[in-house]
């Protein structure tokens, strides 16, 4: 169950912090990880692009598409 919402309702802009990631995927947590992108992390939506759109975490910037940042709850 989703609480709070996730990077695809984020204000471009904004910083937030990781509450919760909910991808069923062990393979898809374990990448996730490898980017610092995990609970308690700091996340800044850049933009929301057609599709999904592009994080910024730690000192990285990456596009995620729809269902990754739905699966994101900050």
């Amino acid at each position: 169950m989703v609480h709070g919402m996730t990077l695809r309702d984020a204000i471009e802009g904004e910083e937030y912090i990781i509450q919760q990631i909910i991808t069923g995927d062990d393979e898809l947590n374990a990448f996730l990880f490898t980017l610092g992108c995990y609970v308690g992390e700091a996340i800044t939506v850049i933009a929301h692009r057609k599709g999904g759109c592009t994080v910024s975490i730690k000192d990285g910037r990456y596009n995620i598409d729809s269902q990754l940042a739905d699966a994101i709850v900050v």
